[in-house]
């Protein structure tokens, strides 16, 4: 009813507007007409001759109704004044034309004496009334808001001089919901310098953004340069950073186009902004034709990477998506999003755990998926080094027996999603991922299945990320937590992970390792005071940066490529092919089998044989000792445990329909 009301009360006053708009041109059409009179004859009445008063005044009457006619016409009703441009100007000074052109037709069809500069005094009046009687509303709005507002306005600078910049300062300016005064304008390019856009002065380039934020006691910048690449956004934010302004940022170049960027479209500047690179752009046609119209089985679906997989490949028309993940909440969770915005999506969400091979032959048997998008796994470095059995149990033999059964039940494609923490890797987690990377290259070579895996850096906003980790951190007062001031890190976004990942299962021919380009490593603490900063702190003054020291496990600085495995280029020229290094495969299979044994068996020292497994993975300090102590029992638990890996190609052929052999340990 509140409603209803409000626009019952809205739709009066527009009416109520219009009568006012209409009332003052009555006054002003015969204002204007005498004004034409008085003005010729010096502003003496007297002086009029008795003819020309008679004729104006008989005219009067059809003069009013034809202008008003014209005036409507010509939309001087129906347009929103206040959000009046050029065009609108244009609009008036028809309308002012047209009804000069009828007071002359009126006046010599009707054989009316008049003088001949009645005509261009009457229009120049007319347009005069009109114009300020249309463009009044929006001075008296700006001298209201001034004094309205007063001191509280925010002080902003525009970075930008180009069209984005003239749309945001239309729309500050005109905004209600805002307190902004636009104060003065950046740009690099040193024609626009000295000039003025909408009174306002472009002052100088970036070199300029200090002096100009202390010299106009600046508290907002908005940068309004939508088709810059972001290494140059990222530049100019690190200048902006030094001042204590809060920062916005204008939206892409595209919702110029279409006309969208509006107030609510400036966004605060956002953590991605800072990376220095542009988002990788995947051609959605090819992998639509890959996903389209096929059976799609992601594990791990309600994970960071896995949902955004869910979404994108949804949003592609598969004949079936299938969600397998072990963790109900994130399985509901996307599969509720999925159901809303795709009414028709074939959707079928299980939950259930990759270590059972039981399950996942069932699924398989049940659904056979025609594309795999293997996603599920530990993740957390330190957690893993605690609890190693856990981190192998889940990635590796996870990993290994979600193949097996694509191999089993004729999958086209599977997809390994991969870490840069395979490479060299210093702890369980990046061992246990480069070892699901040699388990997928042995199937690949061995099953007509085609296996790939698809590695990339860290990834903004998931689980395990840090950004969340800081926020919160943020949010409590501080101090926010970094292990070492050297520590770099890759980053990327989950949509770009994602769409690299389609790429992969798109373009794979199998056995590959597809590597992501991702430029520049960054500073965890850069990251950590660029965060700060845009939070409206100023670092180590209001939030404190701690320390912590390294993690176990935990490198400076991550690999995406060890030096043996070269590179190839693919069509995206920022998307890799990694060779994979040679390894004996018979002897890692028989490695592997023993690795499950004594990992269910619980035994502490699996390092020893995971060492063995990947060579580049060495264990250090407290690990070596205790595991020394208990090596020489390895071999005589290998034996006494009754722990099998299902049997696959430990013959180095293709044996699956001659040992199927079933379970005798499920976990």
């Amino acid at each position: 009813m509140e409603r209803l009301l409000s626009k019952v009360r809205g739709i009066d006053l527009s009416v109520l507007y219009k009568f006012i708009l209409l009332g003052f041109d009555i006054i002003f059409i015969n204002f204007s007409s005498a004004l034409g009179l008085l003005l010729r004859f010096n502003l003496q009445l007297s002086e009029i001759p008795e003819e020309y008063y008679i004729s104006v005044t008989r005219m009067a009457g059809f003069n009013t109704a034809g202008t008003i006619l014209i005036f409507a016409l010509c939309r001087l009703y129906s347009s929103l004044w206040r959000f009046a441009g050029m065009k609108e100007f244009f609009y008036v000074i028809k309308a002012c034309v047209a009804s000069v052109l009828l007071n002359i037709l009126m006046y010599y069809l009707g054989y009316q004496p008049i003088y001949r500069s009645y005509f261009i005094l009457y229009g120049t009046f007319l347009f005069i009334f009109t114009i300020a009687t249309r463009f009044a509303y929006r001075v008296a709005r700006t001298v209201y808001r001034k004094n309205q507002h007063g001191s509280q306005m925010r002080n902003t600078m525009i970075i930008g001089a180009g069209e984005a910049s003239n749309v945001v300062i239309n729309e500050l300016e005109q905004s209600g919901a805002l307190d902004a005064k636009i104060c003065c304008i950046i740009d690099d390019n040193p024609k626009k310098q000295g000039n003025y856009i909408r009174g306002i002065k472009v002052i100088g380039g970036r070199d300029m953004i200090l002096d100009a934020a202390k010299k106009y006691n600046i508290t907002e910048i908005v940068i309004a340069i939508p088709s810059a690449q972001k290494k140059e956004v990222s530049q100019i934010i690190e200048i902006c950073q030094k001042t204590d302004c809060e920062l916005k940022i204008l939206p892409g170049v595209y919702q110029l186009v279409n006309g969208e960027v509006t107030v609510s479209k400036i966004r605060n500047v956002e953590i991605e902004d800072l990376l220095g690179r542009d988002p990788i752009q995947i051609t959605s046609e090819k992998i639509g034709r890959y996903v389209s119209d096929k059976v799609v089985l992601i594990t791990g679906g309600g994970g960071s990477i896995g949902s955004e997989l869910c979404r994108q490949i949804a949003a592609n028309g598969p004949r079936q998506l299938i969600i397998f993940d072990v963790y109900e909440n994130n399985a509901y969770d996307i599969q509720q999003e999925l159901k809303q915005k795709y009414e028709n999506l074939d959707l079928v969400v299980l939950i259930g755990s990759v270590r059972n091979s039981r399950k996942l032959n069932k699924v398989f048997a049940q659904y056979r998926p025609d594309i795999v998008y293997h996603a599920a796994a530990h993740k957390h470095v330190p957690l893993m080094e605690d609890s190693p059995n856990e981190a192998v149990k889940n990635n590796v033999f996870g990993t290994y027996k979600t193949a097996l059964a694509a191999d089993r039940y004729g999958v086209e494609k599977f997809v390994l999603i991969s870490t840069d923490k395979a490479v060299n890797p210093t702890n369980i987690m990046g061992a246990t991922k480069r070892m699901c990377e040699m388990i997928i290259q042995i199937f690949g070579r061995r099953s007509q299945t085609e296996y790939v895996a698809v590695r990339f850096g860290n990834v903004l906003g998931s689980n395990g990320s840090v950004i969340p980790l800081f926020k919160k951190q943020i949010e409590e007062g501080g101090p926010v937590t970094v292990t070492h001031p050297d520590i770099i890190r890759y980053f990327m976004t989950i949509p770009e992970a994602v769409s690299l990942v389609l790429e992969a299962g798109a373009s794979a021919k199998g056995g590959e390792i597809f590597v992501l380009d991702m430029g520049k490593p960054v500073k965890i603490v850069d990251l950590a005071r660029n965060l700060i900063s845009l939070s409206g702190y100023t670092p180590e003054v209001d939030i404190e940066i701690k320390y912590t020291g390294l993690r176990p496990g935990e490198k400076l600085y991550e690999e995406i490529l060890m030096d043996e495995e070269g590179l190839e280029e693919t069509e995206n020229s920022l998307i890799h092919i990694g060779k994979p290094l040679d390894f004996d495969e018979e002897e890692f299979l028989r490695e592997l089998e023993k690795l499950y044994a004594l990992t269910y068996a619980e035994n502490p020292g699996i390092k020893q044989i995971i060492s063995r497994l990947v060579p580049t993975y060495t264990i250090k300090g407290a690990d070596i000792e205790r595991d020394k102590k208990i090596s020489d029992k390895l071999n005589r638990e290998y034996s006494d445990t009754n722990e099998k890996l299902p049997q696959a190609f430990l013959n180095n052929s293709h044996t699956l329909e001659n040992n199927d052999v079933a379970e005798k340990q499920e976990d």
